[in-house]
């Protein structure tokens, strides 16, 4: 019974390290950081995923919303089915890092119903113990 504890105990330990590296280098740049928190919301409408890479003021926010899709429909205004997220590099001052804080854009390019979508959208990051997290979406000044 011993050997089974024991061995149950480390199989776990080795799960939960396991899943903190994969956070910390997801998060390890923000525009890595920004990628994988909008590909957990549009490509694997996972809302609780998502809301973990955020500071804790826009996850409470967030989860206000119930869903990856009314969240991502209602505040960020953007639909797709499937999509492909990059950052855009194309001008290094979109691109602003100031230690603990970051201005990144993101182009955005999918489907929503067969349709070709094109979009761009920028967020605030923060950086907080060494992981950087989703604070603000920058609403789209040219939206309705």
């Amino acid at each position: 019974m011993k050997k089974l504890t024991s061995f149950l105990s480390l199989t776990f330990c080795l799960f939960i390290i396991s899943c903190t590296e994969e956070v910390a280098q997801v998060n390890s740049t923000p525009g890595d950081a920004a990628t994988a928190y909008f590909d957990a919301l549009y490509n694997q409408k996972n809302l609780h995923k998502a809301s973990t890479m955020a500071t804790p003021n826009l996850a409470r926010i967030m989860k206000s919303y119930g869903t990856a899709k009314q969240f991502s429909r209602t505040l960020v205004n953007m639909q797709y089915d499937q999509v492909v997220i990059e950052v855009d590099m194309s001008n290094m001052s979109l691109r602003e890092q100031y230690g603990d804080s970051a201005k990144i854009n993101l182009i955005f390019t999918g489907t929503l119903n067969g349709k070709r979508i094109d979009d761009m959208r920028s967020v605030k990051m923060r950086h907080k113990k060494g992981l950087w997290y989703i604070d603000k979406i920058v609403t789209d000044p040219y939206a309705r």
